[in-house]
């Protein structure tokens, strides 16, 4: 594709190594801002891909699709609900009313290409090996829980039956949050991220003590419905639902509360999901 020399210059408000895609954001935001100067007429998808492309050959993260597909995509009040393999994808309602989604930034700063990002992903290629010599499937998403226990026996590493077990019931845990969200069940959504959290930090290990003192605190706030881990762990942030009229103190309490068990405070930013990346006016 035709393009030419161009000075860009980047601003942004998104902590830098903290689990939020920020590399993501750059990335998507500088192949749509190139297509948009040429004229290239790139879709939102395919810059996703280029994108993820990016991460996987020239950084060297053997990361999914679904930041840059989040950041390229995004809609106002909506999740999405993406099959990573086909890029099928559907919008959901996530109307928060009286609650706000909040990023707790532990200041732990990661590096992908630093952290035990790539040996999970080596785990779970080791777990399909396994299953697929009785089991017709192409991921680990294509099996259901039931199918897992009936051919645990195939995996033989205690360990990779753990990362095994967290990988599958996370797959069931998105489709029960689809159905809460569709029912506009929040309460059962916030349930739903405390459960995830607790099986990425028992049985994927990808947490960390910063992460599990921040949804700790959570647990223990009244006006806090749920609370997990974002982004690929050992560091980084958590993100929160917690009710607007109680944020007042909720700030000051989980920054005391950090402090006094870390040594250092958290960064709190109260959040709204907006749309994917666009051209302002």
């Amino acid at each position: 594709m035709p393009v030419s020399g161009m000075e860009m210059l980047f601003v942004g408000n998104l902590p830098i190594g903290a689990g939020l895609s920020s590399s993501a954001s750059i990335e998507v935001l500088t192949a749509f801002a190139i297509s948009e100067m040429f004229g290239l007429n790139i879709s939102k998808t395919e810059i996703a891909l280029l994108s993820k492309k990016v991460e996987n050959e020239f950084i060297g993260v053997n990361c999914g699709i679904m930041d840059q597909f989040a950041v390229a995509m995004g809609k106002k009040d909506k999740a999405i609900l993406l099959d990573c393999d086909t890029l099928d994808y559907e919008y959901l309602p996530l109307y928060l009313g009286e609650y706000a989604l909040v990023i707790i930034n532990s200041n732990k700063p990661r590096k992908l290409t630093e952290s035990k990002y790539n040996e999970r992903f080596t785990e779970c290629g080791r777990i399909l090996k396994a299953l697929k010599k009785e089991l017709p499937v192409q991921h680990l998403c294509d099996i259901s829980m039931e199918d897992f226990l009936a051919h645990r026996h195939l995996i033989n590493d205690p360990v990779l039956g753990k990362r095994a077990l967290h990988v599958i019931s996370e797959n069931s845990r998105v489709e029960e949050a689809v159905g809460a969200l569709r029912a506009g069940e929040l309460l059962k959504f916030g349930q739903l991220l405390y459960a995830s959290h607790e099986s990425l930090k028992e049985l994927y290990e990808v947490s960390g003590k910063e992460l599990d003192t921040i949804v700790d605190f959570c647990k223990s706030f009244g006006g806090c419905i749920g609370a997990r881990m974002t982004g690929a762990g050992f560091g980084g942030c958590v993100i929160a639902v917690v009710k607007k009229n109680e944020m007042d103190e909720f700030k000051p309490r989980i920054s005391s509360y950090f402090e006094n068990n870390i040594g250092y405070k958290p960064e709190v930013f109260v959040s709204e999901i907006g749309e994917g990346v666009k051209e302002l006016s």
